[in-house]
């Protein structure tokens, strides 16, 4: 089950690359990389999907990658901190991670077939 849940976070952070290149590609390379990301991120959160209850993956794929692309602009590209912010995204990796704790982690039979 662990490889599973390692693969949404790797997607999770592929996706963080791909928003943020979004915004800020302007190149040939730039924009590869971009659609890189896009692919990694999408394939592993499709293959951790084949084994792991569907919803939560995708809440958990969308909080970690919505916490790290804030994180990231402030960080790296001088998006103004607010106190607000960093509040409203511990809030949502909390039922993030609430939501993970309760779901029960069951591989889905016929899913390889």
């Amino acid at each position: 089950m662990k490889a599973h849940w390692i693969k949404v976070f790797i997607a999770a952070l592929f996706e963080v690359f791909w928003v943020v290149g979004l915004k800020h590609a302007d190149d040939f390379w730039t924009w590869s990389g971009t659609v890189l990301s896009i692919i990694i991120s999408f394939y592993g959160m499709v293959m951790a999907g084949r084994k792991l209850p569907v919803g939560t993956v995708y809440a958990v794929f969308v909080g970690l990658g919505t916490a790290g692309t804030v994180i990231s602009e402030i960080i790296f590209f001088g998006e103004p901190f607010k106190i607000s912010k960093i509040l409203l995204i511990l809030l949502l990796l909390a039922g993030v991670i609430g939501l993970k704790l309760v779901t029960k982690d069951t591989v889905q039979e016929g899913a390889d077939s």
